[in-house]
């Protein structure tokens, strides 16, 4: 099957030379509105830019408000102290995620605990969550959730929506309503994914974009909180050093971070957002060219769920077992067609090793299985996305 699968995507991407796994494309006006704020001068976190990627993101995701940050891992860590992630705390999450997911919770000085992921959905399961609660947790008198060994809070619940797919957010809303949990979204990998017709990152009382230089568009560097008006107006606080508005003093009420994207980075935004939902169309059209490959065949493409519209951010396949995982990875790499593995789980990472978690069988499954293949956007000669 290496064989056959090298032709297919030296064929789509229409060169013999070195494929990436995902590569940004700039084919709209990004050179112009980049160019624009040169002249404005206006180069950092103040500008027309940042004003308008933010406005254009709440419209697109459905957000009631939108705050730009330097990076998604910053948006996540700004997103869990608006959520009352404290030092001691504890925050469900998947073991089956970038490392940024848990770099995040630990930024706060708060504890990851891994809870399995679905198979269909390679998301946060919640029935995994629902039953590591009901075997170790209890509400108290007041409704906090809290482990009944040590009294630990249980403050949030971070799923991450792996590869684009969005993960059982019907199930996490409900077992994070019965907990009086938080639910806050890692959308990193999902911006133009829906759940039953609804963005993700829109469904928890907090939600986090990513536009990585390898992310479906790209501002360089940068991510996004989704939120309501009242926390997103303390997002923008926290990100701009909490400093008060003065005409010339310089005041700043609490510790601050200096997290807002620079009017650069937002511009670059502005231009791929225009072109996002051609960005889709490609890659959906790939992945059902990948799906047609795979059929019959001992591969399983990974597919979006029931019920979804994925933006097939990076397609993947499961392989039979981890040495058939090997051979693939092997073979294609050799030949100048990058894959990659999914990520070490977090929990075997060392400085997550010890944190508490439930069965992670799904998770440690498909950790010795997953694939990802290329899966960037083509662009043809006169320059329409396809």
């Amino acid at each position: 099957m290496s064989k056959q699968l090298i032709t297919f995507i030296r064929d789509h991407f229409g060169t013999n030379e070195f494929i990436p796994l995902h590569a940004p494309v700039f084919s709209g006006n990004e050179q112009k509105y980049v160019a624009d704020t040169i002249t404005s001068t206006f180069v950092s976190s103040i500008g027309a830019y940042v004003d308008r990627f933010e406005r254009d993101m709440a419209s697109y995701t459905g957000s009631p408000k939108a705050v730009a940050t330097v990076n998604g891992t910053a948006a996540l860590h700004i997103a869990l102290r608006l959520a009352g992630v404290e030092a001691g705390d504890l925050v469900l999450t998947q073991p089956l995620t970038f490392v940024a997911t848990c770099n995040a919770i630990a930024y706060c000085k708060a504890e990851p605990v891994f809870i399995d992921v679905d198979r269909d959905t390679l998301g946060l399961s919640a029935k995994a969550m629902e039953a590591w609660l009901e075997d170790n947790a209890k509400l108290d008198s007041e409704g906090v959730c809290r482990t009944r060994a040590d009294n630990k809070v249980v403050r949030a619940c971070v799923p991450m929506h792996t590869f684009g797919h969005p993960a059982d957010l019907d199930g996490l809303v409900s077992v994070t309503l019965r907990w009086n949990i938080a639910l806050v979204e890692d959308a990193a990998e999902s911006l133009g994914s829906y759940y039953k017709g609804k963005h993700t990152g829109t469904f928890g009382v907090l939600g986090t974009l990513s536009f990585n230089g390898n992310k479906i568009m790209t501002t360089g560097g940068g991510g996004m909180i989704l939120a309501g008006e009242p926390l997103a107006a303390r997002a923008k606080h926290l990100t701009t050093t909490a400093k008060k508005p003065h005409p010339f003093e310089y005041i700043h009420d609490e510790l601050g971070y200096n997290y807002r994207l620079p009017n650069l980075n937002a511009a670059l935004g502005c231009a791929q957002l225009e072109q996002l939902e051609a960005f889709i169309e490609a890659k959906r059209a790939l992945a059902e060219a990948y799906e047609g490959l795979f059929s019959g065949t001992n591969l399983e493409f990974v597919k979006e769920p029931t019920g979804c519209r994925s933006n097939y951010w990076l397609n993947a396949v499961i392989c039979e077992y981890k040495a058939h995982r090997d051979e693939l990875l092997e073979s294609t790499n050799q030949q100048g067609v990058m894959t990659r593995p999914i990520w070490t789980l977090m929990n075997h990472l060392a400085m997550y090793q010890s944190c508490r978690r439930g069965d992670l069988s799904n998770a440690e499954w498909l950790a010795a299985r997953v694939v990802n293949l290329p899966s960037s956007v083509v662009i043809s000669k006169s320059s329409a996305v396809i």
